[in-house]
């Protein structure tokens, strides 16, 4: 049955010839874009840095596109344009496609079009945010009709005449679902779709780990599951929540959960502010980081704001600011050969430049888990234009002391708000409760916004019940580097080409080589082992595909996380081919 499907895959070394000499009959032969070979083969400049994704039929090879990351460096763009003449080429994020190409019979199938997408598909499974082509100016309709445009620039190669053309991956991957959708379900059951990504985009919001939820069963019928699954791919908390808090939800379960909670909150507020030393005036409670950062970024926030973020960071800034809102927003590249840290004079310089209503910093920062000192930032803030708001999210600060926290500037300077979660640093992520620090004015205005009973009354007793226990949380937070190192120490034992980088925070990384399996395929195959990571490939190019996170367990899960990894490890070692079947 398999081989009546049409198969979308990623070239094997056995293709390339076929590809060269494929290339050669259209654009030597063909098109007269470039001289014949005697050989009769066509190669690329960029063979060996380069993607290469197939179509076939069986033993028939169909056609091919190729894809060229940023990561590489160069572009086939390169050989006609300047960076000057085509800037667009300069960002960290741009992906090229390039040499779509059909074998004449099978140019009239559907082959071409789920080429595009797949290879749309791939971009944005690596963090790809825009795209750039060259598309014959003979089928510019087409490339338009795909949402890509042009640039105003032409290129000319023998005797082709190209269109520069360019698109956002997010919109293109709208327009795609659009026009498209519906026919790109119809054709699932056709396709063998073998490559590392969904066949087709989640629904729309942001993604956040939690595969981890659904393999337990999210209609909650089968939550004994729960005892089976390591839940690596999110940063809950591996200890227990303190003593207290298990009791203030024990004592009176049926009351606390039919009974509506102070409808502002009033002693979560007053709690924090005695925990912290903040007036309360300066406070705003949430239902997570995420009710308020929606909150607060739709009432500052329109289309036409400008924001500046780090690049990585944590995915739900995105989201809304460009999804939800459709801000403009910039990245601030992070770097691994600077160990993913925030530059104080680079940072400093772009804020100056930019014209920012909004920088957002998240510190440690998620998915990187880099701290930035306090005074560093507060020297960067103090230079900042007046007009230049900072939301400073603090979610995992307690990892680092909370002594470093921003939440003093906050209560002063009007120009800065910090964010922090009970989620994550005090084992009450189901709970749902988080709070802002702002100066009185604008901690009132959030309030204002604020409807009754934002957090429900089982987490305000709960959060109220955590901070009455630094002590407990300030040794589990110890702990928790702890355990962090012994896991770093055995992962990396496991392959001397595996990188492992450790966090402030409670969870680290591991980035595979360059010429390994992808981070999408160890994710997979260490699900087989009821281990669940997260692929941060999504988030940024800058991870090329190669970087999952793991959150910090407890001794015996992170025994199993690393035993599923050393066997996912072996199962995808070259020469040992591993399909998982389709994943849609």
């Amino acid at each position: 049955m398999s081989r009546d499907l049409l198969q979308l895959r990623s070239a094997t070394a056995e293709d390339l010839e076929w590809i060269h000499e494929l290339r050669h009959r259209v654009y030597a032969e063909e098109l007269g874009q470039h001289a014949p070979d005697p050989a009769g083969r066509l190669r690329d400049g960029l063979d060996g840095d380069n993607v290469y994704l197939v179509a076939a039929r069986g033993a028939a090879r169909i056609g091919f596109v190729s894809l060229t990351p940023p990561w590489v460096g160069r572009y086939g763009l390169d050989k006609y344009l300047t960076r000057d003449e085509l800037p667009l080429l300069s960002g960290s994020d741009v992906f090229e496609v390039r040499i779509l190409t059909v074998e004449p019979r099978w140019r009239s199938t559907v082959a071409a079009p789920l080429l595009m997408h797949a290879a749309l598909r791939w971009i944005a499974s690596r963090g790809g945010r825009r795209v750039v082509a060259m598309g014959r100016s003979e089928l510019l309709a087409m490339y338009q009709a795909v949402g890509l445009r042009p640039v105003g620039r032409t290129v000319h190669s023998g005797a082709v005449t190209f269109e520069v053309l360019t698109g956002a991956v997010s919109e293109l991957t709208k327009l795609t679902m659009e026009r498209y959708g519906s026919t790109l379900e119809r054709l699932r059951s056709a396709v063998d779709w073998r490559l590392d990504m969904a066949f087709t985009p989640r629904a729309d919001g942001c993604e956040h780990g939690g595969a981890s939820f659904a393999a337990i069963g999210t209609d909650f019928r089968t939550l004994d599951r729960r005892g089976r699954i390591v839940a690596a791919d999110v940063l809950d908390a591996w200890f227990p929540p303190a003593p207290g808090v298990l009791a203030a939800l024990a004592e009176d379960p049926a009351w606390a959960a039919r009974t509506s909670p102070p409808t502002g909150a009033d002693g979560l507020l007053g709690e924090i502010a005695a925990s912290r030393v903040l007036p309360v005036d300066t406070l705003a409670v949430g239902a997570g980081s995420s009710d308020l950062i929606f909150r607060a970024f739709g009432r500052w926030l329109t289309p036409e704001s400008r924001v500046l973020m780090t690049d990585p960071c944590y995915g739900e800034y995105a989201h809304v600011t460009e999804r939800v809102i459709g801000c403009r927003v910039d990245r601030l590249p992070l770097r691994r050969e600077d160990g993913w840290r925030i530059d104080p004079d680079r940072l400093a310089a772009a804020v100056a430049a930019g014209g920012y209503d909004l920088v957002v910093l998240v510190n440690p920062n998620n998915p990187t888990g880099r701290h930035a000192p306090a005074a560093e930032l507060r020297s960067v803030i103090a230079a900042a234009p007046a007009r230049t708001r900072w939301w400073i999210d603090e979610a995992y600060l307690g990892y680092v002391g909370l002594d470093e926290s921003l939440a003093g500037l906050a209560v002063t300077d009007p120009r800065v708000v910090v964010c922090t979660s009970l989620s994550k640093m005090y084992a009450l992520s189901g709970m749902r409760a988080a709070y802002l620090v702002a100066e009185p004015g604008t901690a009132a205005e959030v309030r204002r916004w604020t409807p009754p009973w934002p957090v429900s009354l089982p987490a305000q007793l709960a959060a109220v019940a955590a901070l009455r226990d630094p002590a407990y949380y300030r040794e589990r937070w110890l702990s928790t580097h702890v355990l962090r190192g012994q896991l770093a120490g055995e992962l990396g034992e496991l392959d001397p080409e595996v990188a492992i980088e450790e966090s402030a925070a409670n969870f680290l990384s591991l980035t595979l080589p360059s010429d390994g399996p992808s981070a999408a395929q160890l994710v997979r195959e260490c699900r087989r082992h009821d281990v669940y990571l997260r692929d941060l490939s999504p988030l940024s190019p800058g991870y090329e595909g190669r970087t999952v996170r793991i959150a910090v367990r407890d001794t015996a899960e992170n025994a199993r996380i690393v035993a599923a990894c050393r066997a996912a490890l072996e199962a995808l070692r070259p020469g040992r081919a591993v399909y998982a079947g389709s994943s849609r």
